[in-house]
């Protein structure tokens, strides 16, 4: 109890303890409210001392979160440093909405308490705007005196309000101008109370005066948020308007005098007044001058100009006016003037004769005063003279003088002076007159032209007149039959002359030029007279017709009617150049004292005559000149069509034609129609789109010609004569086409029959029908036509089975394109079966429906038949076979079998008879499981560009699954190729395009399904690209080599000889290396017991060391060393025993070789038997013929047949190559491997082979396929070989293009998977019994118990999808590092390409065997 107790003391006294040394959460720096203008930034500080609990801020109350950045406030950031407890608030572009109640708050925790500290943040906005209402700042507003003026200022959008002062200029206005403020409220647009803003509004009354004119009025706003030093304000300037003060006149005086002459200048002004007074100036009642200057409230008019006479008592008037006076102010003077006259005038007769008194009076201008006049006659001053003055008009007076002067005799003229003199200002003006006497002149004379010579008309004849004396001289006139004509007239001192230049014309003959001379003096003209004597030719001369209307059979008359002539004129009559004699020409007197002529000629009309040109010819003989008439006859008559016109015209069919037809007729306007067949045609102007042929006058328009256009068209013209009509025969010329073609039944072997081929078109004769057909001789047949049913007949006499095919029947007649159609003419012969390779095989899985196909041709159809093993299958009787019948063509037909449900036992060789009348064949067809395809028969070049390559091949057999191709290609000096695949996948021609020019490129193809792929075709087509984009031949080149195509002729030798020396050294060369190999293998096979074999894989060449696919192919292809002629009838030599590897399967069996579509390890086959390299027969290795070996050879390994089949017989290799297949010296030959079981056990005869059943028909599961590969199937079906087996492949087996490039393989020197053409043949000579005892295998394989699930589909790499035997098989060695030998080591001896097999066993897992 007591220790209880104590601990709770002990308690008691830590918590004091701990209570006396703890510190409560405290602020350091408490918030502080702010006021802040809106947009900008503020910071609320808040920092805690001992922080403990979390820290955050509320805005009225809503707490804002703990987080530095607030949610749902993008503006607002909490920041500072926890460690020294700072938490401020950062609020950017604050808003009104920001303006609020800020609480910085701090959580409990552990002892510390909650603690708060509020601030206020105060958002303040100036106003938006300032305005004087309806007046914009510095706006004039236009009052009138006295007129009431009350301004309204807004200052708007403030927080808080805003205060308004009003100035007047500078100066403040205050008291009861100025009303009191009002503040109104703004809410905001989304209704937030915060955001409420307020407009102040302030009224100014006054009452407008004349010293308010141009005073600005001021409001200014006063807000916490604006800038005392730019103050926001509005401001208008007033305009009071006010009348003028009264006008006034300077530059004047009243009493003044002025001279006339001397330069004023009066200023009318008047002052004050809104807008400035108009200020106008008045000369006796009229404006003479409104343009007035203002220079502030002052206006100002100055008038300057020169005093005259008009000026002299002139009242001048200047009138003040604005808007603001009704009535006009003015100011008035009036001018004194003196002035002199200006001129002075007499006036009177300035001509008289000796004695006459001749009155005169002189007249002043204006003068003031007024002027004195004086006279002076010839000098001296005559007094006996009235005045009289009186006031002018124009101001001032006028003087006028009269006075009367006598004609002294001897005197030609006298002279008067007046004078007129103003005395004040002692100016003078003087006036001169003077007064001719008269005297009369002389008679006139006439020289120039001699009375009664002749003129001829055209020429020109002067006349002149001379008069003297008198004055004033004479003045001459000249008149032709009174009326006046212009002359030149020349004058001297004493005597005058007029002369006239006549061109002497018809009116001139007995013409009367007449010259008058007149003065003052006289009071009948003087005068003389000449007439004219002039030849001329008529001007005109006119040729009429009668009667105006013209018709054939009518005489008709022709007038020539010549004008006057002087001597008469000489008509005559011509007709187109020709002359016309016509009636004697009548004569009567003409005008111009000259005589008409006139002549006629007769006429009979006839049609002919329509458009004849009659001319009359007037000639004056005395001068030689004529004149001219013509009249072309209008002959009315009938249309008549032009014989140009072709009654006959031919069109062709689907053209158009338009037929124009010619016609003559007067009048000339024919209306034309036309008919068929009594049946009218559309006018063109009444045609619808459906109208072929339509007519538009004399032209036919035929459009889209058919054969029913053809006949007989008519066109009629009619005019107001008469009518024509004209028939044009239409023939329609359409192309040729085949209308039947047949054969007369069907012919036996050496009848005669006919082959018929009938026509239609226009034209059509036996040169447009003819028969073809390829490589057959036509010219020995007999061709005859019959024009009645337009049909060829091709007449073929005992014919035969090589008559049997296509004839075609081609007709051309020359309109559009030849026609063709086939005919097979039919011989019965006996059936012919389709023995392709692509029939001899069919391929189908168990389980699936098997499908074989018999092809043959036969006439007449055959009947099928199909057995299996010599006995006749149920077709169609039974669930199991069904056959098809089909017939290809004429002479083709197919039966396919069906066989349903296939099992192992239904795969084999089925054999289909066919029969018909004339005989029986037969062929065997083999049913097989599917696999990769075969090899592309054959692959030619169809066209060549300048950058592409067109290719066509012949496919092999598709395994019996679709199939698609792959091309490769390269230049053919290149190492590397360029790969694509075909599209679309079935098709068997293929475009390679993007090729350079100029270029030789080397092709080839192989095959692939799902299941595998064939071996390329070697590259044995060849081709050179264009130079050029124009079309050109194919060029395809067949030589391994290619030249270029401009080479010269001496290259050409010079390469054929090199040529011919390098095969001749090429032949000792194979000779001897023959000769060497025999030696050798003969050692060989004496040291067959050995662990090693030294085994030539490769002929020495001057290629790379590093032998690629293109250099076995070239080897394979070229080296006559290593391949016979067929000529060759050497015995090829032996072929070595290659020595048992024993230690070969003794490897891990988790290594691999095999792989499936997605790349899953396949383990080989566990209990896999060692190879046999004993020779067997057979036709299970899939290869193709060899180019070079065609010939059967006993004892080589050539192309051989047995049954029918082609066979070969493999050597061995210790080597062989990556893709399944090894080279084979002897042969030349690549073969496929490893053996086939069954065919393994069946050869080893001294070992318990395991039982066959193993290898059963059990299905092979998915695993086991190799890159889509069947069981069993060679790897050389391979896309490419392993990664790791040195061969760089930078190609993308999916894709549809690229390069594989090779490089040298350090361990091993293989061709690639694809290259070389594998060749079958026949060597069982070479067969040879296996001496050596079966090696027992490792007992860890053998015990497998996976070992049997592969069954008989085992996955090992067998080079067939079809079952094999007789075939030498050899393992491939995959999957090595660098530094595993493979099957030993391998190495080159003596510079040659031998490699040494070392079958010591090593023991290094990584080795792996299959």
């Amino acid at each position: 109890m007591f220790c209880a107790k104590m601990r709770n003391l002990v308690a008691v006294f830590c918590v004091l303890s701990y209570a006396s040394c703890f510190q409560q959460q405290y602020f350091r720096v408490l918030p502080r409210s702010l006021r802040v203008q809106e947009g900008s930034e503020a910071v609320m500080e808040c920092a805690v001392s001992n922080l403990a609990g979390q820290v955050q801020w509320t805005k009225d109350g809503f707490a804002l979160g703990f987080s530095s950045v607030i949610p749902g406030y993008p503006r607002y950031t909490m920041f500072g440093e926890r460690r020294q407890g700072v938490y401020n608030l950062r609020i950017v572009n604050v808003t009104l909405e920001d303006d609020a109640e800020y609480q910085c708050q701090v959580g409990p925790a552990q002892m510390h308490k909650v603690i708060r500290a509020n601030a206020s943040l105060t958002v303040i906005s100036p106003p938006t705007s300032l305005e004087i209402v309806n007046h914009p700042h510095n706006s004039k507003l236009e009052v009138k005196e006295g007129e009431e003026v009350t301004l309204e200022c807004q200052a708007k959008n403030a927080k808080p309000a805003a205060k308004i002062i009003w100035y007047r200029g500078n100066v403040e206005l205050k008291g009861d101008k100025v009303s009191k403020e009002e503040v109104k409220e703004v809410e905001s647009a989304n209704g937030n109370p915060k955001s409420t803003r307020y407009t102040t509004v302030s009224r100014l009354h006054f009452k407008a005066s004349s010293e308010d004119d141009y005073a600005d009025f001021t409001c200014e706003a006063r807000h916490e948020a604006l800038q005392r030093d730019t103050p926001m304000r509005s401001t208008v300037q007033l305009s009071v308007l006010y009348p003028p003060g009264a006008p006034y006149i300077e530059g004047y005086a009243e009493g003044e005098t002025v001279r006339r002459g001397q330069s004023l200048e009066l200023v009318c002004r008047s002052r004050g007044g809104n807008p400035p007074a108009q200020l106008v100036w008045y000369k006796n009642g009229e404006q003479i001058r409104m343009a007035y200057r203002t220079s502030g409230r002052m206006s100002e008019n100055v008038l300057s100009f020169k005093a005259d006479a008009s000026d002299n008592k002139a009242r001048y008037t200047c009138e003040a006016k604005n808007i603001m006076i009704s009535n006009t102010l003015k100011a008035e003077i009036d001018l004194t003037v003196l002035f002199s006259p200006s001129h002075v005038t007499i006036s009177g007769p300035s001509e008289a004769r000796v004695g006459d008194p001749v009155p005169l009076s002189c007249s002043t201008a204006p003068s003031n005063p007024a002027a004195d006049v004086k006279w002076l006659v010839l000098g001296k001053h005559h007094k006996e003279a009235s005045n009289r003055t009186v006031i002018s008009p124009e101001g001032g007076w006028i003087t006028t003088s009269n006075i009367t002067v006598v004609v002294e005799p001897n005197r030609r003229s006298i002279v008067v002076v007046c004078h007129g003199i103003n005395t004040q200002l002692t100016e003078n003006v003087v006036a001169t007159h003077t007064i001719n006497v008269l005297y009369p002149p002389s008679a006139p004379m006439i020289t120039g032209y001699i009375p009664g010579t002749t003129l001829a008309a055209g020429t020109v004849q002067k006349l002149s007149c001379i008069s003297t004396g008198g004055n004033p001289l004479a003045t001459l006139t000249w008149f032709k039959n009174d009326k006046k004509i212009h002359s030149i007239t020349k004058t001297t001192d004493k005597s005058v002359s007029a002369e006239i230049s006549i061109l002497t014309n018809v009116t001139d003959n007995l013409a009367q030029y007449r010259c008058e001379a007149t003065n003052s003096a006289t009071e009948i003209p003087l005068f003389e007279t000449v007439t004219l004597n002039v030849h001329f030719a008529p001007e005109t001369v006119k040729v009429r017709v009668e009667p105006d209307e013209l018709k054939p059979d009518v005489e008709a008359t022709l007038f020539c009617d010549a004008a006057s002539s002087n001597p008469p004129a000489t008509l005559s009559w011509w007709r187109d150049g020709i002359p016309v004699q016509g009636l004697p020409m009548k004569l009567k007197k003409g005008l111009h004292g000259g005589t008409v002529s006139t002549i006629q000629l007769k006429l009979n009309i006839t049609k002919d005559m329509n458009g004849a040109v009659y001319t009359c010819q007037a000639m004056n003989e005395a001068l030689q000149r004529s004149v001219h008439d013509a009249l072309a006859l209008k002959v009315l008559f009938a249309p008549i069509f032009s014989e140009a016109n072709s009654d006959t015209t031919v069109g062709v069919k689907n053209e158009a034609l338009i037929i124009t037809l010619s016609a003559n007729a007067n009048p000339a306007s024919i209306t034309y129609t036309w008919t068929k067949d009594g049946l009218p045609i559309t006018q063109a102007s009444y045609s619808g789109p459906s109208d072929r042929i339509i007519y538009e006058g004399n032209m036919l328009n035929m459009t889209r010609l058919s054969r029913h256009d053809a006949g007989v068209y008519t066109c009629e013209a009619v005019n107001s004569q008469g009518a024509a009509t004209f028939n044009v025969t239409v023939s329609v010329h359409y192309p040729a086409g085949i209308k039947s073609i047949s054969q007369n039944g069907l012919t036996n072997p050496n009848e005669d029959t006919i082959l018929s081929c009938m026509a239609t078109g226009n034209p059509l004769t036996a040169e447009h029908i003819r028969w073809e057909r390829k490589n057959y001789n036509m010219h020995s047949r007999t061709i005859t036509f019959e024009p009645r049913n337009l049909t060829s007949y091709l007449h073929i006499e005992k014919a035969t089975r090589e008559d049997v095919g296509n004839f075609q029947c081609i007709v051309d007649n020359g309109i559009g394109g030849e026609t063709r159609q086939d005919i097979m003419l039919l011989v019965k012969f006996k059936p012919e079966i389709d023995n392709s390779p692509t029939l001899a095989k069919s391929a189908s899985n168990t389980g699936q429906v098997g499908k074989l196909t018999c092809k043959c041709k036969a006439v007449p159809a055959p009947n099928f038949t199909w057995s299996k093993n010599g006995a006749k299958l149920p077709v169609n009787t039974s669930t199991k076979y069904f056959a098809e019948f089909h017939k290809v063509d004429p002479i083709t037909y197919m039966s396919v079998l069906l066989v349903n449900d296939v099992s192992s036992s239904d795969y084999g060789n089925y054999e289909c008879g066919v029969r018909n009348d004339l005989g029986f064949s037969t062929t065997s067809v083999k049913l097989d499981i599917t696999s990769a395809p075969d090899q592309v028969i054959s692959m030619t070049v169809t066209n060549v560009t300048h950058n592409s390559v067109s290719l066509k091949w012949e496919p092999g057999f598709d395994g019996g699954l679709p199939s698609w191709y792959r091309i490769r290609y390269r230049k053919i000096y290149d190492d590397s190729y360029k790969y694509e695949d075909v599209t679309p996948k079935n098709a068997t021609t293929y475009t390679v395009s993007g090729l350079e020019r100029n270029t030789d490129y080397v092709f080839s193809i192989m095959a692939l399904n799902k299941i595998g792929q064939s071996k390329y075709r070697p590259d044995d087509t060849k081709t050179t690209t264009l130079t050029s984009t124009e079309a050109s031949e194919i060029n395809v080149v067949t030589t391994e080599y290619v030249e270029s195509s401009d080479v010269s002729k001496s290259v050409v030798i010079y390469a054929s000889i090199t040529g011919a020396i390098l095969v001749l050294v090429n032949a000792g060369l194979v000779a001897c290396f023959v000769w060497k190999r025999r030696v050798r293998h003969l050692k060989e096979q004496a040291g067959q017991a050995s662990k090693s074999a030294t085994i030539e894989m490769y002929a020495p060449s001057s290629y790379n060391d590093t032998m690629t696919g293109e250099t076995l192919s070239s080897v394979s292809e070229k080296s006559e060393t290593y391949s016979q002629d067929d000529n060759d009838d050497r015995p090829p030599p032996p072929i070595p025993e290659v020595p048992l590897m024993p230690n070969r399967h003794m490897l891990s069996q988790t290594d691999a070789y095999l792989m499936d579509e997605q790349g899953l390890v396949i383990p080989p086959p566990l209990d896999y038997p060692p190879p046999n390299y004993a020779v067997y027969e057979g036709d299970h290795a899939r290869t193709l013929p060899h180019p070079h070996r065609h010939k059967d050879i006993s004892g080589h390994s050539t192309l051989g047949r047995s049954a029918g089949k082609q066979n070969y017989v493999p050597a061995p290799s210790p080597m062989p190559p990556l893709d399944g297949s090894y080279y084979n010296m002897a042969s030349d030959r690549y073969l496929s491997y490893p053996p086939l079981i069954g065919e393994y056990l069946h050869q080893q005869q001294g070992r318990t082979p395991t039982p066959p059943q193993q290898y059963g028909a059990q299905p092979l599961p998915k695993p086991h396929l190799m890159n889509g590969g069947v069981p069993g199937g060679s790897p050389s079906h391979m896309a490419s070989p392993p990664h790791n087996y040195g061969m760089d492949v930078s190609l993308d087996r999916q894709s549809t293009g690229g390069t594989l490039r090779r490089q040298r393989l350090d361990k091993m020197a293989v061709p690639p998977p694809d290259v070389t053409v594998l060749h079958q043949g026949n060597c069982t000579q070479h067969q040879q019994p296996l001496t050596s005892a079966p090696v027992k295998q490792p007992q860890s394989i053998l015990k497998d118990p996976s070992r049997h699930k592969y069954g008989n589909q085992y996955g090992s790499p067998i080079s067939s999808s079809t079952p094999q035997s007789n075939s030498s098989q050899i393992l491939t060695v995959q999957n090595l590092t660098s530094d595993v030998p493979q099957y030993g080591t391998i190495r080159k001896e003596n510079k040659k390409q031998n490699v040494t097999i070392d079958e010591s066993y090593n023991k290094r897992s990584e080795t792996h065997v299959v």
